[in-house]
């Protein structure tokens, strides 16, 4: 039985490692552009993307570059994407940075290097999180509600 145990694991590695590799290969998939409605916005100077609704958006948004801070918004046991958030994204020491309604499911921020404190609410339930953001690779915050919230 030890032999057995031994032998699974590397093969469950190598199934995890292709499994990855795949899901990446999926997000690569043209995109149908007649189903993508999102277009870059600003506010107060920041520029941001918001939506996701549908395989076809999610991916066109999954896919672009430039945004260093990327919010996505689900809710139940299924993770179920969500678009209708409200999200407030302020600098540590309390000034507001950007302030949007119905925001989501995904959201993606250019923001200046910084440390942020976000609000996102859904149903008067408020989720925070804070963030260093950089220069470097995208921040990638996941706010989650249980049940019908």
């Amino acid at each position: 039985m030890k032999r057995v145990r031994t032998f699974m694991l590397p093969v469950a590695a190598v199934f995890a490692l292709m499994c990855a590799g795949m899901l990446q290969a999926a997000s690569l998939e043209p995109i149908d552009n007649a189903g993508v409605q999102v277009q870059q916005q600003q506010q107060n100077g920041v520029s941001y993307l918001s939506g996701g609704i549908g395989e076809d958006e999610s991916r066109a948004i999954q896919q672009t570059t430039g945004y260093n801070l990327h919010m996505t918004f689900s809710i139940g046991v299924e993770n179920k994407y969500i678009p209708d958030v409200d999200v407030v994204i302020a600098k540590v020491q309390g000034q507001p940075v950007l302030n949007l309604t119905q925001a989501g499911p995904l959201v993606y921020v250019q923001l200046p290097p910084g440390k942020y404190t976000v609000q996102a609410t859904r149903n008067g339930v408020v989720r925070h999180d804070t963030t260093d953001v950089g220069s470097g690779a995208a921040r990638n915050l996941v706010f989650h509600w249980d049940g019908e919230q």
